[in-house]
């Protein structure tokens, strides 16, 4: 079997000028060829113009060394300097709130101070059999105690354990901590809790000062983490000595430990405000000892004390210190640098590749390079938000709805295979981790298999977000326009002043995940004069953020409203990193339609159909759209992604969502088939039907308008659209349309209004 190469680039989006860092890996050592390439098209469709890249001469080796490098998952967190004040507790105990997601998964740690290599310190586990237990090590031997009641997934405990060298004791205890509202059952079910156990005649246990005290795991060889947790931990403390019964029963009341035995306390629900929560985990106690997340811990979740009625973590913090965590979580590869490029400032804005070749496998490391100075009239808005909420998908291979949803057998190659057996780099915002739990963390810190040039997704067999959108960047390649690529994280970082610049901004076919700021952004330049052309389906739809000082990583909930592969449990739709509700911006009130006039109305993979012109589309004062094109000619009824221009994601105009009333309907597709429903968002009441050969919303749209200071929209409500710009060598309608449109977008004169 040939080596597999894989890389990422680092930071994704840059200037002319700035450098970025290429971290390779491959599965056996390997001398690789290395070149800077320009992507044109990505597609290999028969119908389209094929692979096509440029190579650009670049201050980079011809030549470099790849070794294999680590992939450390799992979300644990680590106190750095803890030292002997944790390790060397002779005497000592450990409690913490827990719900566990699926015990018995193999051993889970809960925090400890435990060095594996040596078989040295203590920690308080969940072991393979689900129950709760503690380990003790002196480097030879080793105490095991262990409880014999298994624990249940998805209930909250309270977990205590302690022990004493000296004396040769040991105890473990759990509580149940199940009421009306914080756990999967509730109080109606008969189960028994609680457990306990004690140990008497000698205990083996003796300091590892190399270890550290880890929550969620235990530190591995490899500089990560082992014995991963799943589930839920919510105020965790180290003691010198134990737990009595009267301090247990006031810590499940809601109070502290007591003060005079406090080593530590990681209050999990300190530290929020107004704005969300970082990864820092405030230890109360005397030391100071702060634990620090890895692989980011989900914050912002319901904890052992949730009674139902705040949903926000804004609300009440108090009630939000379940800290979730996940043994497949990854968010940094943490790989070393294989090569680095300093870009040149008059390096041409386009989207790029580091392409690696080594014994006959070839594979491209994209990123993308904005201008160092703006200075064309047309911006392509390349949707890098959407790009890393589908980063490395498995919904072909996982969901068991995937094949009703395309209405096609999911075609799979050898890589797909290999890279979906066990997720090595990572899930998407479409995945669950493997609990069950929405993944709503992603980043590009790790290869993303699914972002490559020539990538097709299997579950339609088409070229999906960062590909099909080379089909763009190639026509305007063809048709000779002068354009520079801006990137989502440019839009969020600078606002309308990154869109400011350009005439004209195009979005690529699915800017799907969006920011506040970047749809302020987008607002603000189409009321002071911008001209935009809309030419994707379902945009403007999640909301998303991210930190400030961490771009790499985006954040989604999926909530109760919208096409959404998992959704978040009551109370945890609130972003931790920005503190804002998230789910879709229309149920917050900023529905697609008030922005670009069309908005997500439905969905699927059978069939592509081409527009057809309505009144509007006749009126004299829309000829200048349509010029060059017959009366009945059908706009589109061709394309690289399942044959038509109007296909796989569409949108629709609707006054009663905000399209604004003088917004002109040209155009509209026809004729889908039941495959394609309406967007569960419009639906109150289920019945049949909803399918696009009964329901008349299941369309496609197209829509022109103008905005104040001689801005406009032009909007194309379809994912397949811009795929089918390549068709007969780019001389087809949907270009001519295109061009029509565009040229006057430039044009420094008036708009038809």
């Amino acid at each position: 079997m040939s080596n597999r190469l894989y890389g990422y680039a680092d930071p994704l989006a840059i200037r002319a000028g700035e450098a970025v860092e290429f971290m390779l890996s491959a599965e056996i050592a390997a001398d690789a060829e290395i070149r800077l390439v320009r992507l044109i098209h990505g597609d290999r469709h028969p119908a389209g113009p094929g692979f096509v890249e440029e190579e650009i001469d670049a201050d980079l080796p011809a030549r470099v060394a790849i070794v294999p490098q680590a992939t450390r998952r799992g979300a644990f967190a680590t106190v750095p300097g803890s030292g002997a004040a944790l390790a060397d507790l002779r005497a000592g105990a450990i409690h913490a709130f827990i719900c566990p997601s699926r015990p018995g998964l193999g051993e889970q740690a809960i925090a400890g101070c435990w060095d594996e290599a040596t078989a040295k310190g203590y920690v308080l586990l969940i072991d393979a059999g689900g129950v709760l237990r503690l380990r003790l090590g002196d480097g030879e031997r080793r105490t095991e105690l262990a409880l014999s009641r298994r624990l249940a997934p998805g209930c909250w405990y309270f977990v205590t354990a302690h022990w004493d060298a000296e004396t040769g004791t040991a105890g473990l205890r759990q509580f149940g901590c199940v009421d009306r509202w914080n756990s999967r059952i509730g109080r109606v079910a008969p189960y028994d809790y609680d457990d306990a156990a004690d140990h008497e005649g000698g205990i083996a246990f003796s300091a590892s000062r190399s270890a550290e005290f880890l929550i969620a795991g235990v530190r591995s060889a490899e500089g990560g983490a082992t014995a991963c947790y799943n589930g839920k931990i919510d105020r965790v403390g180290v003691q010198h000595r134990p737990l009595d019964a009267a301090a247990i029963v006031a810590i499940r009341a809601g109070g502290m430990p007591p003060a005079a035995g406090i080593v530590t306390y990681w209050d999990t629900s300190a530290g929020y405000s107004d704005d969300g929560i970082g990864d820092v985990i405030r230890d109360l106690g005397p030391l100071g000892l702060d634990a620090i997340g890895v692989n980011r811990p989900i914050r912002g979740m319901k904890g052992w004390n949730w009674k139902g009625k705040e949903d926000s973590f804004r609300l009440d913090p108090g009630q939000y210190g379940g800290i979730a965590f996940h043994e497949d979580a990854l968010i940094d590869c943490g790989w070393a640098p294989t090569v680095r490029l300093k870009t040149p400032r008059d390096l041409r804005s386009g989207a790029y590749a580091l392409r690696v070749r080594s014994n006959g496998v070839e594979d491209h490391v994209p990123f993308f390079v904005r201008a160092a100075a703006p200075r064309a009239p047309i911006a392509v808005l390349m949707p890098t938000f959407t790009y890393l909420a589908y980063a490395n998908e498995h919904l072909a291979f996982e969901a068991p709805i995937a094949q009703a949803i395309c209405a096609n057998t999911p075609v799979v190659g050898e890589q797909d295979l290999h890279w979906s057996a066990d997720a090595p780099f990572g899930l998407s915002t479409y995945d669950v981790h493997s609990d069950g739990a929405g993944v709503c963390y992603s980043s590009w810190r790790r290869p993303i298999l699914n972002m490559r040039p020539g990538y097709r997704m299997p579950a339609t067999g088409v070229a999906w977000a960062f590909p099909a959108d080379l089909s763009l960047i190639w026509w305007l390649e063809r048709a000779g326009y002068d354009y520079e690529i801006l990137t989502d994280h440019d839009l969020h970082r600078e606002g309308v002043a990154a869109l400011a610049p350009y005439r004209a901004v195009l979005t690529g076919t699915h800017p799907e995940y969006y920011s506040e700021r970047m749809l302020d952004g987008t607002e603000d330049y189409l009321t002071g004069g911008g001209r935009l052309l809309y030419l994707g389906g379902n945009g403007y739809y999640w909301v998303t953020g991210l930190r400030e000082d961490e771009p790499w990583c985006i954040e989604v909930r999926k909530l109760e409203s919208g096409s959404r592969a998992w959704q978040a449990e009551p109370g945890e739709g609130y972003l931790a990193c920005t503190g804002e509700r998230s789910g879709l911006w229309r149920v917050r009130g900023r529905a697609p339609q008030k922005l670009v006039g069309l908005g997500f109305t439905t969905e699927g993979m059978d069939e592509s159909r081409p527009f057809e012109r309505l009144p509007d589309g006749f009126d004299p004062a829309m000829a200048w759209i349509f010029a060059g094109i017959g009366a009945d000619e059908p706009i589109g009824d061709f394309g690289l992604a399942l044959g038509g221009a109007s296909g796989i994601e569409m949108d629709r105009y609707d006054l009663a969502l905000g399209t604004p009333p003088h917004a002109r309907l040209l155009a509209a597709s026809f004729g889908h088939s039941d495959n394609y429903p309406l967007v569960s968002e419009d639906i109150g009441y289920a019945f049949p039907g909803r399918g696009g050969s009964q329901d008349p919303q299941v369309r496609g749209d197209m829509s022109y308008f103008t905005t104040p200071n001689g801005g406009a929209v032009f909007a194309a409500g379809s994912i397949a659209w811009s795929q089918a710009l390549p068709c007969f060598d780019g001389e087809n309608n949907v270009a001519r349309v295109m061009r029509n449109v565009l040229d006057a977008f430039l044009a420094d004169q008036p708009l038809p209004a």
